[in-house]
């Protein structure tokens, strides 16, 4: 109307003087500049102005949207008119089918009603209602992770290669890390396989080496498959990862029975070597062991204990790890393959305890999972911790209660078994039996207590050291105290380093006599 009164004509008021008028060709030419100065004088407009308005670009994109939407408001309403024909009529599929439900459900919340103004429609007052309260729940949301303060991300660095590696007999390199007394010098040697997200440098975090000296302990740590300066496997497996571990300790001459040291995660390569190589490790320590979740020997009370500490997006984790890991590296490179470094709590979905916050908020702590990440992540792929991340939740070959020691006989028929009731001779002890010593926070909220509980049913010889007030990361890492108490329980006194007179005159002593009298000098002390 603007432009009537301006005197220039719209195109849609030419279209509607063209269908009003109707067209009506007589064969004669057409004389545009004639119906051009009647439009103008029409409009008041004289020809001999010097001047022609026309219509500018933005009267006509005005023009174009405002008719694009009105095709759009009657596309609307004719949609609306087919759904309440067709869907929300009695006789359509979603009413038959959500009908009965949906009587159920009203008749239990009538009681509701009672709530409402008299003269209001419930069917109309409650989708406002829960308008209104989806609205206030979003806006206060909002306002929540505004005020909220927003973690400065810290940067992944690459660092220069600086492991030692060793070659394994299928050609692949090892990359491990060496603390303690000397290969010489060794009463005890201690292998430890790292957690998820971790490597080589992790070890024992914090561990002084004058107590890995009192107690003549040889402290190796390595990087699995993939992880670090650790070229990865094609066909990883955990018969292959117990594998590694052995192969290791003959690459670095560790002949004597060694002990294993597993955290979190990591013991799930314990679990391995115990159940593939059992002769050839002194004993296990565990510190919040982790196990497979799916265990199918566990009840359903612990499964439902174990599962319901975790957070959703653990679960998920979980349940795409073992169904499809394919979707794994999409949330990989989103968190800690971004190449920033997220907050500890937030890429494993856990809520830390107090315990665990003071211990995660040390600057010490924070300079040493910055490392541990980096090297971790050294070589940029996802398919190494989709890997480790699968190995825990498929089926692992053997189970838990395998581990728990017991007789075997063969009863070959009624005779054997009558004969084995007096006999031992047909019968052998089964089961892993080396010394298991496992420590478990009381307040852990990533390995829950229920897990412990459940090793602790299945494996009765395992000696379980429960801990109050403690967390997943609170007993293991820079904690003296803790790490004597863990070296005191699996290696006794301390006795130090052995020293080269004394290795000289194991070596070297002579046979003695086989006689009825033992000389008390030659005894072994007190273990």
């Amino acid at each position: 109307m603007e432009e009537m009164r301006r005197g220039v004509p719209t195109w849609q008021d030419e279209l509607a003087s063209l269908m009003d008028g109707g067209l009506q060709y007589d064969g004669s030419p057409i004389d545009l500049t004639a119906d051009t100065e009647s439009r103008s004088k029409s409009s008041g407009f004289e020809s001999g102005s010097g001047s022609e308005s026309v219509e500018s670009l933005k009267d006509q994109v005005t023009g174009f949207m405002k008719s694009w939407g009105e095709m759009l408001m009657d596309l609307a309403i004719g949609c609306k008119d087919v759904v309440q024909q067709m869907v929300v009529t009695d006789d359509s599929f979603v009413v038959r089918k959500l009908r009965k439900p949906a009587a159920k459900v009203s008749k239990k919340l009538s009681f509701l009603n009672e709530y409402l103004p008299e003269d209001r429609d419930p069917v109309h007052a409650w989708p406002v209602i829960f308008f209104v309260f989806l609205l206030a729940l979003t806006a206060l949301s909002f306002s929540s992770d505004h005020d909220r303060s927003v973690p400065v991300l810290k940067k992944i660095r690459l660092h220069p290669t600086s492991a030692s590696r060793v070659q394994l007999p299928d050609g692949r390199y090892l990359a491990y890390q060496e603390l303690g007394v000397s290969a010489d010098r060794a009463r005890h040697s201690l292998i430890v396989p790292h957690s998820f997200l971790s490597s080589r440098l992790a070890g024992i975090p914090g561990v002084k080496e004058s107590l890995l000296k009192d107690y003549g302990v040889r402290l190796v740590s390595y990087d699995l498959p993939g992880f670090g300066e650790s070229d990865p496997h094609r066909a990883r497996n955990l018969s292959s990862s117990a594998s590694d571990m052995i192969d290791l300790a003959a690459a670095l001459g560790i002949v004597d029975k060694f002990w294993l040291l597993g955290y979190s995660s990591g013991s799930v390569h314990a679990w391995a070597a115990m159940r593939y190589f059992p002769d050839q490790i002194a004993g296990v320590a565990m510190v919040a062991p982790m196990i497979n979740p799916y265990e199918p020997s566990m009840t359903k009370e612990e499964m439902a204990k174990t599962w319901e500490q975790w957070q959703r997006k653990r679960k998920f984790m979980y349940f795409l790890a073992r169904r499809w890991p394919s979707l794994l590296p999409f949330s990989y490179r989103r968190s800690f393959l971004s190449g920033n470094l997220e907050p500890l709590d937030k890429w494993m979905s856990v809520s830390l305890g107090e315990k665990d916050k003071l211990v995660t908020a040390d600057p010490v702590f924070e300079d040493l999972y910055q490392r541990n990440v980096e090297e971790s992540v050294r070589q940029g792929t996802a398919k190494p911790f989709v890997e480790e991340a699968a190995l825990q939740v498929s089926n692992w070959g053997f189970s838990l209660p395998e581990f728990h020691m017991q007789k075997k006989c063969r009863t070959n028929g009624v005779l054997s078994w009558l004969m084995s009731m007096y006999s031992e001779s047909e019968c052998e002890l089964i089961g892993f039996r080396k010394p298991i010593h496992i420590w478990q926070g009381m307040d852990d909220r990533v390995t829950p207590p229920s897990v412990t509980d459940y090793i602790s049913r299945v494996i009765p010889e395992a000696t379980v050291h429960r801990l109050p007030n403690e967390g997943h990361f609170s007993y293991f890492y820079l904690c003296d105290e803790c790490h004597t108490q863990i070296f005191s329980a699996i290696f006794g006194e301390p006795k130090g380093p052995v020293e080269l007179l004394e290795q000289r005159t194991e070596t070297h002593k002579p046979d003695q006599p086989k006689t009825g009298l033992s000389d008390s000098s030659s005894l072994p002390k007190s273990k």
